[in-house]
C-alpha cells in the first residue's frame, strides 16, 4: 500500500508543472549548483536522490547534469551516455516534454540533425500548451529561431520580443533551469548584435555561478564583439590554461585558442595571433575539429586563421 502511494505521489507531483515537494526541490536545486560549481560527481549523486519520490525528474535533471557537463570538460562518452538514458528515461507531464527535448538537442550535438530537430519540435509544441512558465520559457528558445528563420518573410508572425522577454524573466526567476534560458539568450542577443544586452545576461549568470568556465568564455566573446580585446584575451588566457590543467586539450580550450588567434589579430598583435594559428595546425586539433562551433571555424578560415 505504501508503495502504491509513493508511486500516485510521484505521478501526480511531476504531471503538475515542474513542480517538486520542498525537500526535493532544495536538492534539485543543490543538484544543479553543484554542476554549475563543476562539482558533478556531487551534481549526479544528489539528482539520483531524487529517484524514489521523483523518478521521472531525477533521470531528466541527471541528464541534464551529463549534457552541461560535455559542454564544459567536451567528454563526448558522457554526451553518448546521456543520449541513451534520455531515450529510456520514463517520465510524465512537462517532465517528460522536457526529456524529449534535450534528448533532441543530444541527438543534434551528435550529427543526427533531423532526428533531434524532429524531437525538439514535437517537444516544443506540447511545452507551448503548459501553464508552467519554465516550460514556457523552454517553448520560446524553439519558437525564436522559428520566427528568426522566416523574418525575411514579410507576412510571417514575429514575437522574438516576447520570447526574449520571457526569457529574460526566467533567467532571472526560474530556481532549477535558469542556466539553461541564460546560454541561448545570450547567443540571441549576440546574433542580433546586442553584445551589451548580452554581456549583461552572462554577467547576472556569473553572479548565481561565479567563475563557472562556460560563462566566462561567453563574457569573451561578448567582450570581443564590444571591441574589448584585452579583457577579451585575458580571459581566455586564463581559460587556456586552466582547460589543459582540468582537461587537457579539449574542445573549450581549443575554442581558447582559436578565440585568441582572432582576438589578437584584431588588436594588431600579429606574433600572438600566428602563436595560436599555429596551434590550430597540430593533429591533436585536427582530431578534435568536427566538435568545434562551426561560426568560429568559419570565421577563422575567413580570416586566414585556419
Amino acid at each position: 500500500m505504501m508503495l502504491f502511494l509513493l508511486v500516485s505521489f510521484s505521478s501526480s507531483a511531476e504531471e503538475a508543472g515542474f513542480f517538486l515537494p520542498d525537500s526535493l526541490d532544495t536538492k534539485a536545486e543543490q543538484a544543479i549548483n553543484s554542476a554549475l560549481a563543476g562539482e558533478y560527481s556531487k551534481s549526479e549523486k544528489l539528482a539520483q536522490g531524487l529517484k524514489v519520490r521523483a523518478p521521472g525528474a531525477s533521470c531528466v535533471l541527471l541528464n541534464i547534469i551529463r549534457l552541461s557537463k560535455f559542454d564544459d570538460v567536451g567528454d563526448t562518452l558522457v554526451l553518448h551516455k546521456a543520449k541513451e538514458s534520455l531515450a529510456a528515461c520514463k517520465a510524465v507531464g512537462v517532465w517528460d516534454n522536457l526529456r524529449e527535448f534535450e534528448s533532441g538537442y543530444a541527438e543534434s550535438v551528435l550529427g543526427n540533425s533531423v532526428k533531434g530537430a524532429l524531437r525538439t519540435r514535437s517537444a516544443a509544441k506540447k511545452l507551448e500548451d503548459s501553464d508552467d512558465k519554465d516550460a514556457q520559457a523552454f517553448y520560446a528558445i524553439y519558437a525564436y529561431y522559428i520566427d528568426d528563420g522566416l523574418s525575411f518573410l514579410p507576412f510571417a508572425s514575429d514575437n522574438r520580443n516576447s520570447y526574449l522577454s520571457l526569457l529574460e524573466e526566467r533567467t532571472s526567476h526560474s530556481k532549477l533551469f535558469w542556466a539553461l534560458f541564460a546560454t541561448p539568450l545570450t547567443w540571441m542577443y549576440y546574433d542580433k548584435k546586442e553584445y551589451a544586452k548580452g554581456l549583461a545576461v552572462v554577467e547576472r549568470s556569473l553572479k548565481k555561478a561565479p567563475g563557472n568556465p562556460v560563462f566566462l568564455q561567453m563574457k569573451a566573446d561578448m567582450l570581443y564583439r564590444m571591441g574589448k580585446n584585452v579583457e577579451a584575451a585575458d580571459i581566455y588566457e586564463k581559460s587556456a590554461k586552466e582547460y589543459i590543467s582540468r582537461t587537457g586539450k579539449s574542445i573549450r580550450y581549443w575554442c581558447a585558442i582559436g578565440n585568441l588567434a582572432r582576438i589578437y589579430m584584431a588588436s594588431g598583435d600579429s606574433m600572438n595571433a600566428e602563436k595560436n594559428k599555429v596551434l590550430l595546425q597540430s593533429p591533436e586539433f585536427k582530431k578534435i575539429e568536427r566538435w568545434m562551433p562551426e561560426s568560429l571555424m568559419k570565421d577563422l578560415r575567413k580570416k586566414d586563421l585556419y
